[in-house]
């Protein structure tokens, strides 16, 4: 198989690990209904009942996994599934099958679709977004940000990832972004990039927010790799970006603040590299999934 394999970002003692505890959270003594239904092998189907993208399939499997239980797909990641048909009429996409013990598969049963469900609805909504910016001509980035679920971010930046958006930085560690609080502290922008630099070394890049055109200058000036427009919006959004690409063609503009699917293309500056969305992880809807067990 060639190309990008995106379930290989996830490292197996990682996924494992986060399964672990995701299913201790669930069930962190006895599992009573467990024993009501015993271990009898039994065959579930997982059925999809709202049009989107289908997400988090490693973690889906990573739970059954864990739990002894087997998972069959009938679609692989990525793919629309359209459980409501052109004429309106309305069938159950049956996404896959999961075979195992009764007591197994109802024990990974909610955690598995509260893993999918929440990826399934980040990509979908990423994947729309993306397509609409795609069909006005703009080549930017759409990416998410940190504010995601805690606990859950590495499913909602892998989410992100199918629905083809960018992650942002994946945490603290991964960028270091100068927000207002961190030059209030430092005393100024030159200030917070210096000392920015030279704890982050050559192998991190260095982001600033920026509220104003002076601000933006300055931090460039400083030696920053990235500048955010913060709440620019408009007109303004759009002169500033091209003026700062003439002077300093190297530097990575992203803008942020007040984006929505809604207005994404407000902000669709062709100076402009990144637009970051936090409502791609807040708030987001999750696609209608259940897990029936087969009658006999």
């Amino acid at each position: 198989e060639t190309g990008i394999q995106l379930p290989k970002l996830l490292p197996t003692a990682t996924l494992r690990h986060k399964v672990q505890e995701w299913l201790a959270e669930d069930t962190p003594s006895f599992d009573y209904s467990g024993a009501v239904v015993g271990s009898k092998h039994e065959e579930a189907r997982l059925l999809g009942k709202a049009d989107g993208i289908i997400a988090g399939v490693p973690f889906f499997d990573a739970v059954f996994n864990e739990l002894g239980c087997k998972v069959t797909w009938n679609f692989k990641e990525g793919d629309l599934i359209r459980p409501w048909r052109e004429d309106g009429t309305f069938k159950p996409v049956v996404l896959a099958v999961v075979t195992g013990p009764c007591n197994q598969i109802l024990l990974g049963e909610r955690v598995a679709l509260n893993l999918l469900q929440r990826a399934c609805g980040i990509a979908t909504l990423a994947k729309k977004v993306v397509e609409s910016v795609r069909a006005i001509g703009w080549q930017g980035r759409v990416a998410g940000t940190r504010k995601t679920t805690p606990g859950f971010r590495i499913v909602e930046k892998y989410a992100l990832l199918i629905g083809g958006a960018d992650t942002h930085r994946m945490d603290l560690s991964s960028m270091l972004m100068l927000k207002d609080n961190h030059i209030w502290s430092a005393g100024s922008i030159k200030n917070a990039v210096k000392d920015a630099k030279a704890v982050a070394g050559f192998s991190l890049k260095v982001e600033v927010e920026c509220r104003n055109e002076e601000e933006a200058i300055e931090a460039i000036e400083a030696g920053a790799d990235v500048v955010m427009l913060d709440n620019f919006t408009g007109e303004a959004l759009f002169q500033v970006a091209e003026r700062l690409k003439k002077r300093s063609p190297h530097i990575i503009i992203e803008t942020s603040g007040g984006i929505t699917p809604a207005t994404v293309h407000q902000f669709c500056s062709p100076h402009v590299d990144i637009l970051s969305m936090g409502n791609l992880t807040q708030g987001v809807t999750t696609i209608d999934i259940s897990l029936k067990i087969v009658k006999k």
